[in-house]
């Protein structure tokens, strides 16, 4: 499982990375795993509020449907339209091109509140016992 430092996390598998006031979001290498295949990312519009911990759109795999949960609040200046026709970008990408959203961040202060790199793979390990 891949875990890069350089980024922040929630417990519910979602990925974030700051650069400024934006953040790139996504869902982590462990969550693509277990989803399996996925056939279609839903997502929102440009210039949807997003408030941390609330849904921002859906993921589909063969296996399931699974909510995506934003980490931290702030404006959608962006979406990843490739994965519109290519959706299995996110299990062979996904802290690179299978990225799916940039906020433009809301408060900097959320991203402290998220888990470190090792404080997520504990998390991972945990949870799964």
């Amino acid at each position: 499982m891949k875990t890069p430092d350089d980024l922040r996390y929630t417990k519910d598998h979602e990925w974030v990375r700051v650069a400024g006031d934006t953040a790139t979001v996504g869902i982590t290498d462990y969550a693509q795993e277990q989803l399996g295949d996925i056939v279609l990312v839903d997502l929102p519009a440009v210039g949807k509020d997003l408030r941390a911990a609330t849904t921002f759109g859906t993921v589909e795999s063969v296996k399931s449907v699974s909510d995506l949960f934003a980490p931290v609040s702030g404006k959608v200046t962006e979406v990843n339209a490739h994965l519109a026709d290519a959706p299995e970008t996110v299990n062979a990408d996904p802290y690179g091109h299978g990225w799916m959203l940039k906020l433009k961040l809301a408060d900097s202060g959320e991203v402290d509140a998220l888990m470190t790199a090792a404080q997520y793979q504990e998390h991972v390990r945990a949870s799964a016992h």
